[in-house]
């Protein structure tokens, strides 16, 4: 929406035709840029010489000697200008910005200054130089939507109470705790400790640490110092504390759940433990916690070390980064090395997760895909979390654009084969709130060690939090040496010390298709097709009807080939029965398909093959209900006897590619149960191949037909994943 004043202070900026002052867009909207050019206008306009988006030490400065205080008397017009224009930006009623300190500036100002808290600090209707800083920002002064109101109270007591103090700006009062809030009530502690202005800096350093120490806070105690630690308190969402001065009884029970949330002495009183859990994301790094992560193998030497020190869970990897050192994965025989000396292990899952561009939905995915197949590669059992890692510093933009579609990805596949598993998310707090808040994870593994993370900064630790990480130590000496992270434990995940039979693949896995090798398998599959009489377009009989060239088809079926690799590798099969499958179907697919298909959704007919598998609703209900029996699958069970039940099927599998991709599978797997054969796997006889195509379509020509595609298929992926 375009608002008139703001065009107003887009065209006063771009008025300015000076070297400096880049012209801004003239939309209408509140933005950065526009703070960013009133401020350059008002330092053009204080002869500063050089122009900046910062509103520096030298601003500050000008306008202290020059300006101190500018109100009705004031005679800058440009400065009263840029004053009424900002007031409009910020929200507030500017009057006619006609170079005059009007009275409705005056309103404006004084309702601002309330706004900020710093009304008793500069009484009256003036603009003070911090003011004029808080004024060319885009930090809100009222509360916004999702904004606490005791949040605020505290904002506004800190600017209050320290603005006059050098270092201290003017914080939001938006009712959001933030970095900048954070950093204010750390300087806030400072001065309290007696910290003169040129030793403050916000940063929670050896003399903050000392100071804390000499103000133990108990029932009785009064002051300041309550005010700043009922503040913290409450900014880490502790919403039943009253913001208040006074020690009380009722404050010392909401301590005593704090500290117990966060694994802390439980004493009631505000301590040095507790003061730095609320106030830095590690908390007091000396703490020595329960669980260790770490790249090193666990021999029977480390894990005696570890056990003597009092560690009871390791965090180890599922796997290594491809073709990158170190190699941190679980090493073999490691599992019973951790079991047998009294020790429990939950998983950890990645391979890079170092910057925004790695999530995405379709990682998300084939992340799930590898996660499940190396938790079955180790035996870990149903009941497993494994903790999926965001190894970076995301940005709040980044989560809700690829951190979230990412954990989608994962979630879907975890859901329909990740049976039994749970999905934990390991990264910093913010990241894992906001993953935790959308329903796609159940725990959180929190880096809490990377302090300076603007995902860690100005936000409590997750309500979900299983392991906090708070330092890097070293445990042991000679072969029991092994450096670690040191991670306290909730107790929400204690990790697992019994193991299924290693899955460990008879033979190498498919890898991704070459598409290097896209025309040579192309011509195979053509001439297969030719040879039983189906040429590269239409044909005899309802062939005459064939939606797709044999060309077509085939560019189909290689364009799902990412998710048939994952999905055999997941389930230890080869993926050319699943393609030789979807290579019949699709290029056999004729418009009389079609028309049963819509018969079926009229209600006109009960059931048809659908789908890039042809497969009937009854089938795979039938089929998706064995898979759930067997722990192929997750799920609820369907009534095959039921319309409406096999409807629900029928439609996924007709809607969702991937979906009947995974059934093909699971039919196959449902027919050699019935056949009373192996379960599909990596070398299943040929002869077995063709006997379960044939139970997929019921007849033996078809297992005839489609044999000839699965070898054409396999002879390319035997190279590929041998060479």
């Amino acid at each position: 929406m375009t608002d008139q004043r703001v065009v107003d202070a887009q065209r006063f900026i771009n008025s300015y035709n000076v070297g400096g002052i880049p012209k801004v867009e003239e939309n209408g909207r509140t933005s950065w840029d526009v703070m960013f050019g009133l401020t350059r206008v008002l330092q053009h306009e204080l002869r500063l010489g050089s122009y900046s988006d910062t509103f520096g030490p030298g601003t500050l400065g000008a306008l202290q000697q020059n300006y101190p205080n500018i109100n009705g008397s004031s005679t800058n017009g440009a400065i009263n200008k840029i004053i009424s224009h900002a007031l409009y930006c910020k929200g507030y009623p500017g009057g006619e910005p006609n170079g005059v300190y009007n009275g409705e500036m005056s309103t404006s100002v004084t309702k601002l200054k309330r706004d900020m808290g710093v009304d008793g600090a500069y009484p009256g209707d003036g603009v003070t130089p911090k003011v004029f800083k808080g004024l060319l920002t885009m930090d809100p002064y009222t509360r916004i939507d999702g904004g606490r109101e005791n949040v605020r109270a505290v904002q506004r007591w800190l600017n209050g109470s320290y603005i006059n103090r050098r270092n201290f700006f003017a914080i939001p009062c938006d009712g959001y705790f933030s970095r900048d809030v954070q950093k204010a009530l750390l300087l806030a502690i400072q001065f309290e400790i007696g910290m003169s202005d040129d030793v403050a800096n916000g940063v929670f350093g050896p003399g903050t640490k000392q100071g804390i120490r000499n103000n133990l806070l108990s029932v009785g105690s009064s002051g300041r110092w309550v005010s700043l630690f009922t503040a913290a308190m409450i900014l880490n969402q502790r919403d039943a504390v009253q913001f208040d001065s006074v020690y009380t009884s009722e404050l010392a029970a909401q301590v005593l759940q704090f500290q117990r949330f966060c694994v802390l002495p439980e004493t009631n009183k505000g301590d040095f433990q507790t003061w730095a859990s609320l106030l830095v994301s590690t908390g007091d790094d000396s703490r020595k916690g329960t669980a260790v992560d770490c790249v090193t193998e666990i021999t029977s030497a480390r894990a005696q070390a570890l056990r003597q020190q009092g560690y009871l869970y390791v965090g180890r990897y599922l796997s290594n980064v491809p073709n990158t050192p170190p190699n941190k994965m679980i090493q073999t025989g490691e599992l019973d090395v951790i079991k047998d000396n009294g020790l429990r292990i939950f998983p950890i899952y990645q391979t890079y997760g170092g910057e925004a561009a790695y999530f995405s939905n379709g990682q998300g995915r084939a992340d799930a895909f590898a996660a499940i197949d190396r938790a079955k590669y180790y035996g870990f059992k149903r009941g497993t979390r494994i903790y999926f890692a965001v190894d970076y510093d995301a940005y709040g933009y980044q989560v809700t654009d690829n951190i979230i579609p990412h954990f989608q990805g994962i979630k879907s596949v975890m859901d329909q084969f990740g049976v039994g598993y749970h999905i934990g998310i390991y990264g910093p707090r913010n990241v894992c709130t906001r993953v935790r808040e959308v329903g796609l994870t159940d725990a959180s593994f929190v880096c809490d060690m990377s302090t300076g993370f603007s995902g860690n900064l100005g936000y409590p630790l997750p309500s979900d939090w299983a392991f906090d990480q708070i330092s890097t130590i070293t445990v042991g000496s000679g072969d029991s040496f092994i450096e670690i992270d040191n991670n306290i434990a909730s107790g929400r995940d204690i990790g697992q010390n019994s193991f299924d039979m290693p899955n460990i693949p008879l033979g190498r896995q498919d890898v991704v298709f070459d598409r290097s090798y896209r025309d040579a398998l192309l011509r195979d599959i053509q001439t297969h097709f030719e040879s039983i009489g189906v040429p590269e377009t239409g044909g005899a009989g309802e062939d005459v009807y064939r939606i797709f060239s044999t060309t077509e088809a085939f560019d189909r079926v290689i364009s799902f080939d990412s998710y048939c690799t994952q999905l055999a590798q997941t389930y230890r099969v080869r993926k050319a029965m699943i393609q030789a499958v979807m290579m019949w179907e699709i290029n056999k697919l004729n418009n009389p398909d079609i028309l049963v298909d819509q018969a079926v959704e009229a209600g006109l007919k009960d059931d048809s093959s659908t789908g890039v598998g042809q497969i009937f609703g009854i089938t795979g209900t039938v089929a998706r209900n064995w898979a759930i029996d067997n722990n192929h699958m997750n799920g609820a069970k369907l009534n095959a006897g039921s319309r409406d039940d096999r409807m629900i099927v029928w439609r996924q599998l007709r809607d969702d590619n991937n979906f009947n991709i995974s059934m093909i599978l699971m039919v196959l797997k449902y027919e050699a149960a019935n056949l009373n054969i192996e379960q599909p796997h990596l070398n299943t006889p040929e002869g077995d191949v063709q006997r379960l195509l044939s139970k997929y379509n019921g007849a033996d020509s078809y297992g005839q037909v489609v044999i000839g595609l699965y070898r054409a298929f396999e002879k390319y992926h035997s190279m590929l994943r041998n060479r």
